[in-house]
């Protein structure tokens, strides 16, 4: 099995066919399948919360089949990501998109269970704190993206779970939470 790092990628990456958009409508929806899927598993285990269409993205080649996507392929592979909503795109002509492995609400969740199984409640954290601090090393808000966490944290003000406060400065924008 071939591996992109430490990461073990499926056995289809290395069928020539799957990096060709297929013509047959069963084969496609399968192949568009797989690869939401592979996109989502390895930006999860990368940490990475954003492909562009024109970067280099090591999903995208198989120097090992000499295959590459086509950018219609990756338009196609991304936008299904987008119509179900576990991408957005992030600038009006679809160049970039934010891959959102776990829904906002799921990352309110995971936050929020942070928060009370170490705990938090009641207490104060800076934005950057919940990013990078000692208490999250270790885990899936380790390196967030900061406006994923940000959207994350104000659907927890909405419902009550936490209080944003501004700062001087973006680094010290603080959240105190309320489980």
């Amino acid at each position: 099995m071939q591996k992109l790092g430490d990461f073990r990628l499926p056995h289809f990456f290395n069928y020539p066919p799957y990096f060709t958009l297929q013509p047959v409508r069963e084969t496609r929806e399968k192949q568009v399948q797989l690869w939401k899927e592979l996109i989502l598993v390895y930006c999860r285990s990368q940490k990475i919360f954003s492909v562009g269409l024109e970067e280099d993205f090591p999903l995208f080649s198989n120097p090992a089949i000499e295959r590459c996507l086509s950018h219609e392929s990756k338009v196609v592979f991304l936008s299904a990501l987008v119509s179900e909503g576990r991408a957005e795109w992030m600038d009006k002509s679809h160049k970039k998109c934010l891959v959102l492995w776990l829904s906002i609400q799921d990352w309110a969740d995971y936050i929020i269970n942070f928060v009370k199984e170490n705990g938090l409640e009641d207490g104060v954290m800076t934005v950057e704190d919940i990013r990078s601090g000692i208490e999250t090393r270790g885990t899936e808000l380790a390196g967030i993206d900061r406006g994923v966490l940000m959207r994350a944290l104000k659907l927890l003000e909405q419902k009550g779970k936490a209080a944003i406060f501004k700062g001087s400065s973006t680094d010290d924008e603080g959240v105190k939470f309320s489980a």
